[in-house]
């Protein structure tokens, strides 16, 4: 085995590694989220869901580079490019999120119909558009721990796996 050939098998198996425990990461947060919202008997509002399957899609990509061979540099580089994609689209929702909760009372948007009935009266790009605009009760905050609300706690877990994939992007070379 040359050099080279050692060294792309070396990199394939530290980028498979990094999607594995990127892959744990995006799965153990949503069961985490689906656990204390079965422990609190919390309800989760339409952005909540959305991140929910931003967190699915980041974790499905981060498993798939796991589980594949990924011996060729462009095929790490890729699926990591592609990988940020939910990734930065779950932190533009939460950021959302997050400034929706810090909103003043005054300034909350009004509460909206539910997503299955939005879903049947304007379809699924409006009923996106209606979501990511946000409604009141997105803006409601009913847990928290160690200070931060459950966005704001979505909002450092979608950064902290943005950051992961970006070093599996950097060091798969």
């Amino acid at each position: 085995m040359t050099f080279a050939s050692h060294t792309s098998v070396a990199a394939a198996k530290a980028f498979r590694l990094r999607f594995l425990l990127g892959a744990i990461a995006a799965f153990g947060l949503i069961a985490l989220a689906i656990g204390f919202q079965h422990m609190d008997n919390l309800v989760p509002c339409p952005l909540c869901i959305f991140q929910r399957v931003a967190y699915a899609a980041a974790g499905v990509l981060f498993l798939i580079g796991a589980l594949l061979p990924m011996r060729s540099r462009g095929a790490r580089r890729g699926l990591a490019v592609l990988t940020l994609i939910p990734l930065l689209t779950g932190m533009g929702i939460a950021a959302r999120h997050v400034w929706l909760t810090h909103l003043p009372p005054d300034k909350v948007p009004k509460c909206g119909p539910g997503l299955e009935y939005l879903l049947d009266s304007v379809g699924a790009g409006g009923m996106i558009r209606s979501v990511l605009t946000g409604s009141g009760e997105c803006a409601k905050v009913d847990w928290h721990l160690l200070g931060l609300s459950m966005p704001e706690w979505s909002l450092v877990g979608f950064a902290a796996l943005t950051l992961w994939c970006l070093l599996a992007l950097l060091r798969g070379r």
